[in-house]
């Protein structure tokens, strides 16, 4: 089997985010016991959200906005916190024609965005403000900016993030999460690119106003994550777990649907550890390791095939 076209990879991470983010909403703030007992192992209807099989949730909406608005401009903040309240609105790739949920600090930021705040400055930076809601939707710019210095592509990443979530920490989580992106698009074997990625996260982070955030991320830059029992990951709404339990799951799976399979029954944030997961197993494996069942049962499939395409053509 010949490897990956650079191309592959790129759709694979967005293929891959869209079905880890539907894989999880069905069971989002379900605890891990009740998870273990109905274990998800296919696509499902209805649960918490009571929606469709194949639908995507807010993280997705806003990853798409995102590409979208990369197709668009080489990059443009204001541009991209627009679309955002576009879909907050429910005018902007919903997969049904509404919202049917959007995070606290999101809502927050976005509301800031209406009343004329610019975008880099509409993010809450109090220490409370970090849960995962940048994380969700940064991989395009990864994508987009991958072959960048990583100093280039970590200042994107953290444009990017601020928009809804400003402080270090979070700016950090979406930082390293796109140099191990940027890592696997290059063909690195996950094990491979945790440690390029912390090799460079570790360096750079030693400065202001991020150093003092270091120990929050231990488990990921130890390179000890994948020994790690699952007792030892949390899947809940806080950008750090979101992040170790994502590349964990990634580190300790042979390919994406156990990749997927793990992330969503660890319960708790179920759509976000998914989609986080997603991307990154997605770009491991490329295009083909999504199933193929699962990319056709998503909302609006057809729309999104003419994103990815567009967007992976501009990429290459």
């Amino acid at each position: 089997m010949t490897d990956p076209t650079f191309k592959d990879r790129v759709l694979g991470g967005l293929w891959g985010a869209v079905v880890g983010d539907a894989l999880g909403v069905p069971v989002e703030f379900s605890n891990h016991a009740d998870v273990e007992r109905n274990p998800v192992t296919d696509l499902r209807e209805f649960g918490t959200y009571n929606q469709p099989k194949g639908t995507w949730s807010d993280d997705s909406s806003m990853m798409l906005c995102t590409v979208d608005s990369l197709l668009r401009h080489k990059f443009d903040t204001a541009d991209m916190g627009q679309r955002f309240v576009r879909w907050g609105n429910g005018e902007l790739w919903t997969p049904w024609g509404k919202v049917f949920d959007i995070g606290g600090a999101t809502r927050i930021a976005l509301g800031r965005i209406r009343q004329g705040v610019p975008a880099e400055q509409a993010g809450g930076v109090d220490e409370t403000s970090n849960g995962n809601g940048s994380l969700m939707r940064i991989l395009p710019v990864a994508l987009r900016f991958a072959n960048e210095p990583p100093e280039r592509l970590l200042e994107f990443v953290h444009r990017a993030s601020v928009i809804t979530h400003r402080h270090s920490r979070s700016q950090m989580a979406c930082g390293i999460y796109c140099l191990l992106a940027a890592s696997l698009l290059k063909g690195d074997a996950p094990a491979v690119a945790h440690a390029a990625a912390v090799r460079i996260a570790s360096a750079f982070y030693r400065q202001p106003p991020f150093a003092t955030e270091l120990p929050h991320f231990e488990k990921i830059l130890s390179l000890k994550l994948a020994s790690l029992a699952e007792r030892d990951i949390s899947s809940t709404g806080y950008v750090v777990d979101t992040l170790t339990a994502a590349i964990w799951c990634l580190l300790t799976s042979k390919n994406y649907r156990e990749t997927m399979l793990k992330a969503v029954n660890l319960g708790g944030d179920t759509d976000t550890t998914g989609i986080v997961a997603g991307g990154l197993a997605g770009i491991h494996g490329g295009l083909g390791a999504v199933p193929e069942k699962w990319r056709n049962a998503m909302a609006r499939a057809g729309d999104l095939t003419t994103l990815f395409e567009q967007f992976a053509a501009s990429s290459s």
